[in-house]
């Protein structure tokens, strides 16, 4: 995934939340080794000592860490370097994973498993902090040429456009009906899952509906050309706030030229496909279109059920599109289009832990709980997402202001 990028590319930090894809390198190797090596390899010593120091995020059980904000100081190790230190790390854990007898590797497994489920987040993040560093260089670099992908609703295959728009008319905006219902929430404990998953419970979901598709740039740009950025009555008092002290007059990467309206996107800067989903929204502006649109955002309990008895297919990170793909026609009645992948999809359920949640001991039981505050679910993967690497109960997460991930809205409504 990092193969296509220079050596100059990998070492910027671009904002305090994003990270060097040079870190993010490290950052997952640092992980193996900490958490299996360390502990099951007998004498192990540290690759490079002060890597733990650099390369630790926020596990405060393993050490001290290097400040989040000054990454992109981190010069050397080089990026060459990394990739060795990444090497050897990986070789030492397939020598021990192919030496393990049964017993030992029933020990390993679990966290072997955590440490790939996490490095894929940290692909995730890779591509979209990559976006942002590179729609800092007004030379808006071509991080992947544009490949094709399949519409959905349609066995064509679509470009992102550069000069035009592709796909038909995919119509209004329709709603999906769901009775109350008590139903069961978070993952059932087959295969893998975070522990913010769990545990599984009953909620009591009331009636509403959900929209058959997401938000299209078209509909966002309805809601911009009506002043909604400078109509306080749509916003949150510290979404207000945000909008002002920050200059929001649209999604983060829309950029307007000659009166016109363009997007970056990792293929470059691109024209505005009015049908393709509308994404890098923050929970505030979300909220403030839909306030706006005479709807709600749902809850995360209304969309997993809405999800439970769909397959998970999508335009996902395996089809290196990097971007949210349009629909080629309306969805069928009461047909959900695209609840997974394309882009994350705001909920407005604050994240905090389910009934019964315990957070594990140690630093790995630091990877969720800790970040239970001020802080939104979003549900669905993106197109940065891996497809093996979602679940109908999987729960993202991210403060209110944030924007610089793939994530847009899908509406709903209180039925009485």
């Amino acid at each position: 995934m990092s193969e296509s990028l220079a050596p100059e590319d990998c070492v910027v930090q671009s904002m305090p939340e994003v990270s060097p894809t040079k870190w993010h390198l490290a950052h997952t190797t640092w992980f193996f080794e900490t958490f299996i090596l360390k502990k099951w390899v007998p004498g192990y010593r540290d690759a490079v000592p002060e890597y733990a120091y650099l390369f630790n995020s926020y596990y405060n059980a393993a050490g001290a860490m290097h400040r989040r904000d000054l990454r992109g100081l981190i010069s050397r190790p080089t990026v060459d370097e990394t990739k060795k230190y990444r090497a050897s790390i990986d070789s030492d854990i397939e020598v021990l994973v192919a030496s393990a007898d049964e017993k030992l590797f029933r020990e390993i497994k679990p966290i072997l498993t955590l440490g790939i489920h996490h490095e894929q987040q940290h692909q995730e993040l890779l591509i979209t902090d990559i976006k942002h560093v590179f729609a800092q260089n007004p030379l808006f670099p071509v991080f992947r040429e544009p490949q094709p992908s399949p519409g959905y609703g349609s066995a064509s295959k679509i470009d992102p456009p550069k000069d035009g728009f592709a796909g038909g008319n995919i119509g209004p905006l329709k709603f999906v009906e769901f009775d109350e219902a008590i139903i069961e929430i978070g993952h059932d404990g087959n295969g893998f899952a975070y522990d913010n998953e769990s545990p599984r419970h009953r909620a009591l979901v009331l009636p509403f509906s959900l929209a058959n598709r997401l938000v299209t740039n078209a509909e966002y740009l309805a809601f911009i050309a009506d002043n909604g950025y400078s109509r306080s009555e749509f916003w949150l008092s510290l979404g207000w706030t945000t909008v002002n002290e920050q200059n929001w007059r649209a999604p983060l990467y829309w950029i307007e030229r000659d009166g016109q309206w363009r997007n970056f996107t990792l293929s470059g800067l691109c024209q505005i496909d009015p049908n393709e989903p509308v994404t890098h929204l923050s929970y505030f502006e979300a909220d403030a279109y839909a306030n706006w649109a005479g709807a709600r955002l749902p809850t995360e309990f209304e969309w997993e059920r809405a999800a439970a008895k769909m397959d998970i297919d999508g335009n996902f990170v395996e089809r290196e599109r990097f971007h949210p793909a349009l629909l080629n026609k309306s969805p069928k009645d009461r047909e959900l289009a695209q609840m997974f992948g394309d882009v994350w999809e705001w909920t407005r359920s604050a994240y905090s832990p389910y009934p019964g949640y315990r957070a594990g001991p140690g630093a790995l039981g630091e990877y969720n709980g800790k970040f239970m505050c001020n802080q939104y679910v979003l549900r669905g993967g993106s197109c940065a997402t891996s497809q093996t690497h979602i679940r109908k109960t999987y729960r993202n997460f991210f403060q209110p202001d944030k924007r610089w991930q793939f994530t847009g809205i899908r509406l709903a409504h209180d039925l009485s």
